[in-house]
C-alpha cells in the first residue's frame, strides 16, 4: 500500500522522536553508572588511607576480616558498576555504527537526487526557457502556477542543499562520538583489570588469614559471642534510657507515659517533619569515613553461623576526627556507663541520634545543636589505632537504618 507524504512525515518524527529519546536515557544511565564508579573509587582512596594510618599497628583478627570484607565488597562493586558502563558503551558503540551507516545510505541519496536537480535545473537555465515555459500557458492562471512552481522548484534546491550540510555534520559528530566512545570503552577496561588484580590480592590475603583463623575457630567464636552479649547489654541500657525520657517528657506534657513515642509541641512537630524531609540527605556524623559495619542482623564474617545484631552502623574513621550533630536538635542525654565510652544523644522531635564512642564531649545535656555542629571526639583505640564511631537513628524507641536517611550512606 502506498503511503501518502503526511505518512512519511509521521513515522519520520515518530522514529526522530523514539531515537532521542532512546540516545537521552543511554545518557542519564551512564552519568549514573559514573557517578557511582566515582564514589566507590572514592570509598576505596578513603579505606586506603585508614589503613595505610594505622599500618604500624596490631590489629585484631576480627578486625583485619571486617576490612577485608568490607574492601572486596567494595572492590567488587566497582568491577560490577565498570562492566555495567562497558556494556552500555558497546550497545551505544553498536547504536551509532548503525547511525553512522544509514546517515551514509541517506546522504547519498540526498547527493544524488540533489545531483540530478542541478543537472534538470542547468538544462532550462537560460532565461528564454523559463519565458516560453509561462508564455506556453494557456491561461492566467496556469501561468501563474507555471510561476509558483518555478520558484518552488529553486526553494526546494536550497532546502535539499541545507538539508546535506546539516546532515554531513551529523554524520561528522556521530563519528566523533563514537571515537571517544571506543577510547572510553578502552579506559573502563584498562582500569578493570587493574581492580580485578588489586580484588585477587585481597582475597588472597583474607583466605590466608581465614586460613590461620579456623586453625582455633572456637577462641575467635567465643570473642565473636562475648563481643555481642557486651553489645545487647549496652542496647538495653540506651533502650531503658530512651523510654525514661519520653516517659518524662510526656509528663511534661500531660500525656501517657507508656507511650513509645514523644508527645510533640507545635515547635517540635515542625523539627521532625524537617527532619522527616530530609531523609536521605543529612550530612555523615564524621567528615571522613566509610562503613565497617552495616545496620541489621547479618552473619558474621568468620564464623557465619553466628550472627551480629547491629542497631546502627560502625563508621571507620581517621585519628581526631569530630563527631558531628547530623541535624538541629536537642542535646537529651550524654550517657555514661561502666568501661564504655561516653555516647550523645539528640533528640529531632520524635526521632533521636547517638553519638557512640566518644573520647571528649564538647557539648551538655539541653544544649541546642545545628547540623554539622561538632558535639565531640571520637575515641582512638591505643592498641590498634582504630578510630570507629558508632550512629544509631530512631524513632522513639524503634531503630531505624541510618543509610536510609544519610546521604549516600
Amino acid at each position: 500500500m502506498k503511503m501518502s507524504a503526511p505518512t512519511y512525515k509521521l513515522i519520520f518524527i515518530l522514529s526522530f522522536l523514539l531515537f532521542s529519546s532512546f540516545g537521552f536515557s543511554q545518557s542519564d544511565k551512564q552519568k549514573q553508572l559514573e557517578s557511582r564508579r566515582q564514589e566507590l573509587r572514592r570509598e576505596i582512596q578513603k579505606i586506603n588511607e585508614l589503613r595505610s594510618e594505622n599500618k604500624s599497628k596490631a590489629k585484631s583478627e576480627l578486625s583485619l576480616i571486617e576490612d577485608f570484607n568490607y574492601k572486596i565488597s567494595v572492590l567488587s562493586n566497582l568491577i560490577k558498576v565498570t562492566n555495567q558502563q562497558a556494556n552500555l558503551l558497546t550497545r551505544e558503540i553498536s547504536s551509532n555504527q548503525n547511525k553512522i551507516a544509514d546517515l551514509r545510505v541517506e546522504l547519498k541519496l540526498l547527493k544524488d537526487d540533489y545531483a540530478a536537480m542541478i543537472v534538470k535545473s542547468y538544462k532550462s537555465k537560460n532565461q528564454q526557457s523559463r519565458i516560453m515555459f509561462l508564455l506556453s500557458s494557456d491561461n492566467f492562471k496556469q501561468a501563474y502556477k507555471r510561476l509558483q512552481y518555478i520558484k518552488q522548484y529553486s526553494d526546494h534546491q536550497k532546502q535539499q542543499g541545507e538539508i546535506i550540510k546539516t546532515k554531513t555534520v551529523e554524520l561528522q559528530e556521530t563519528n566523533s562520538n563514537l571515537l571517544k566512545q571506543q577510547e572510553a570503552k578502552k579506559k573502563l577496561i584498562a582500569e578493570n583489570r587493574v581492580v580485578q588484580k588489586s580484588l585477587e590480592t585481597e582475597r588472597k590475603e583474607h583466605q590466608s588469614l581465614m586460613a590461620s583463623i579456623n586453625k582455633n575457630l572456637s577462641k575467635y567464636a567465643s570473642q565473636i559471642k562475648e563481643k555481642q552479649r557486651e553489645a545487647d547489654k549496652i542496647d538495653r541500657e540506651i533502650n531503658r534510657i530512651i523510654e525514661a525520657a519520653i516517659a518524662s517528657s510526656n509528663k511534661k506534657a500531660g500525656k501517657t507515659t507508656s507511650s513509645k513515642t514523644f508527645a510533640l509541641t507545635a515547635e517540635e512537630e515542625v523539627l521532625a517533619s524537617n527532619f522527616i524531609s530530609n531523609k536521605g540527605k543529612l550530612p555523615w556524623p564524621v567528615e571522613k569515613g566509610f562503613v565497617r559495619l552495616g545496620y541489621g542482623t547479618q552473619p558474621h564474617p568468620i564464623d557465619r553461623s553466628l550472627t551480629i545484631k547491629s542497631n546502627g552502623v560502625r563508621i571507620a574513621t581517621e585519628k581526631g576526627a569530630k563527631a558531628r550533630a547530623v541535624f538541629d536538635g536537642e542535646v537529651s542525654e550524654i550517657l555514661k556507663m561502666k568501661n564504655v565510652n561516653p555516647i550523645v544523644m539528640i533528640r529531632h522531635g520524635n526521632y533521636l541520634t547517638l553519638y557512640r564512642n566518644l573520647s571528649q564531649v564538647y557539648v551538655e545535656k539541653g544544649d541546642k545543636v545545628k547540623t554539622k555542629q561538632v558535639i565531640g571526639e571520637v575515641f582512638t583505640n591505643p592498641s590498634n589505632g582504630e578510630t570507629i564511631l558508632s550512629f544509631t537513628l530512631s524513632k522513639g524507641t524503634s531503630t531505624e537504618n541510618p543509610a536510609s536517611w544519610i546521604y549516600k550512606m
